[in-house]
């Protein structure tokens, strides 16, 4: 809910997953038939926004030719809806670029760009990497700032520059600068989407349009109760609902990696067959297994005798 009392603008949606990409059981190739009854699950429960292809897709150990055939299998498997991102960014312009120019051929709704990783380039040099991308294709842009995996922030004057570009409508904000983002709100048509889900609800209470989860693959229900709460300014309602995710969220982002932990909950309710994961991660050990089971069934979202969903079935 905005400061204005109105629902935010929502370019791309409101109740959006960083969908993980299933593996067969040695993690050689993809499991399309599996990537593709995920996607139609998540929809079915409540989901109007799939990000494929970014780091809960395992994007740095799939290649090209796999990013895309994810793309391809789950826009055929659910249709025009939801709305379809496709995770381009990468540390090298040129291949972002090329990924920004093959994703808008596959008729994606639009493209998620991360701060470029690892090399830690210069606000000038990332105001260039994104506007390149942008430049490159007719498809919009969520821009993705997460500092701590990419190393470098968006700053204040590079965010503010970015917003005037016609095709960059939105920010996936990982970093958590709530009062920097409200200052860009006030000043930008930008579009801000939570990525970090303990921050959900704080970043929706400021005029956040939505969010961009790995926590709601596993529970998109209740995640879709919190946002509807926000938009009917019901915030007790939206308190207690928060405060029911915390446990899950707790135990997808803090035991293991998030994306080893959201498959293998994925796979104990039996909504993917298969947790594997390409190295460098590595597969929940029994002890994780346990403990993210346990939380799972005191969500009731597994049955503990038959380790299958109850709520998401």
């Amino acid at each position: 809910m905005s400061s204005s009392g109105t629902i935010p603008a929502r370019p791309f949606g409101a109740n959006g997953v960083a969908m993980v990409t299933p593996f067969t059981p040695d993690s050689a190739a993809l499991d399309l038939d599996a990537a593709q009854a995920l996607a139609v699950h998540l929809v079915e429960h409540g989901v109007d926004m799939l990000v494929l292809g970014g780091t809960t897709g395992e994007s740095p150990t799939t290649s090209d030719e796999e990013k895309h055939a994810i793309v391809r299998a789950v826009r055929e498997a659910v249709g025009d809806e939801p709305t379809i991102l496709a995770g381009v960014g990468t540390n090298d312009t040129r291949h972002s670029i090329a990924l920004a120019r093959a994703s808008a051929e596959l008729g994606v709704d639009g493209l998620l760009v991360v701060t470029p990783y690892y090399s830690k380039p210069s606000q000038e040099g990332i105001a260039r990497h994104v506007e390149g991308i942008a430049d490159a294709t007719d498809v919009p842009v969520m821009l993705y700032d997460i500092p701590g995996r990419s190393g470098v922030p968006l700053a204040l004057e590079t965010i503010l520059r970015l917003a005037e570009h016609e095709r960059i409508l939105a920010l996936k904000d990982a970093k958590g600068d709530l009062a920097q983002a409200a200052g860009v709100m006030a000043r930008t048509d930008l579009a801000y989407y939570s990525g970090e889900d303990a921050l959900n609800l704080p970043w929706m209470a400021i005029g956040a349009s939505g969010i961009v989860s790995v926590v709601g693959q596993v529970d998109p229900e209740l995640e879709s109760e919190v946002i509807a709460a926000v938009d009917r300014s019901d915030l007790p309602l939206a308190r207690t609902l928060h405060t029911r995710l915390s446990p899950l969220v707790d135990a997808i982002m803090g035991i293991m990696p998030g994306v080893v932990a959201a498959k293998t909950a994925l796979a104990l309710q039996g909504v993917i067959p298969h947790a594997a994961v390409r190295g460098p991660l590595a597969p929940a050990d029994d002890a994780q297994t346990r403990a993210l089971a346990a939380v799972l069934e005191a969500a009731g979202l597994i049955d503990g005798s038959t380790t299958t969903s109850r709520r998401n079935a």
